[in-house]
């Protein structure tokens, strides 16, 4: 006699958390996921506080979470879904394809990153993935924003070595340029002669590469230098 084999069981749906401070994008958000039969939305958190009550209403997993919160970004929301639930995928969504979105999805190690305007089909793929165990972030994406990261440190630290080339008397000097004094006005601060300030105006212009005064002032104002 030939055994019976059992039907095979209906495949668990995908249990997605929303994390969304704006109603209309969670709801279009949720109404787009919900159109597929394998996925169901098990909450919605408006803010980093509503997300641990939302994790243990309900288990998900996958949490899509934007990045910019009301009351704090995605490093806050994530850090309380792992806490409560480690095993529940990341998938971060950004309104704008900046750097820093991005730089956070690699740093917080999560199974994907998509801008808000990407079409549906995208988000879907991306949702399926996730929950295979997949991670989706472009490699090229990834290494052209890390790139970039690295660029601007390297100019954040050299502006900051040419700021501290200036003597003290020129960063006193440079204090009053920023608040629209003239050589005449810094002399007569400093008690120094209009020469003197002008010897220092020059030696600012040519330690900071600035072709005149509110150049400085602007590059100075620019890479942090608060007189």
């Amino acid at each position: 006699m030939q055994a019976m084999t059992a039907p095979d069981e209906p495949a668990r749906p995908i249990r997605v958390l929303i994390v969304e401070d704006h109603p209309v994008v969670a709801e279009g958000l949720a109404s787009l996921l919900e159109d597929y039969p394998e996925i169901t939305i098990t909450g919605v958190a408006f803010s980093v506080a509503e997300v641990i009550p939302a994790v243990e209403n309900a288990a998900a997993d996958i949490a899509v979470v934007d990045y910019h919160l009301p009351d704090g970004t995605a490093y806050d929301a994530v850090e309380r879904i792992r806490s409560r639930s480690p095993s529940t995928a990341v998938v971060l969504i950004s309104a704008d394809a900046g750097d820093e979105p991005l730089l956070a999805a690699v740093e917080l190690g999560v199974s994907g990153y998509l801008v808000k305007s990407a079409p549906g089909e995208e988000i879907i793929h991306l949702i399926r993935a996730a929950a295979a165990g997949e991670t989706v972030i472009p490699a090229d994406l990834i290494m052209r924003t890390l790139a970039r990261h690295r660029e601007g440190s390297r100019q954040r630290a050299r502006h900051a070595q040419l700021l501290e080339s200036l003597t003290p008397r020129e960063k006193e000097v440079l204090t009053l340029m920023t608040h629209g004094a003239d050589n005449r006005t810094a002399a007569e601060r400093l008690h120094i002669s209009y020469a003197t300030v002008r010897t220092h105006v020059r030696s600012i212009l040519a330690k900071l590469g600035a072709r005149s005064r509110l150049d400085a002032v602007a590059k100075a104002t620019d890479w942090g230098f608060r007189g």
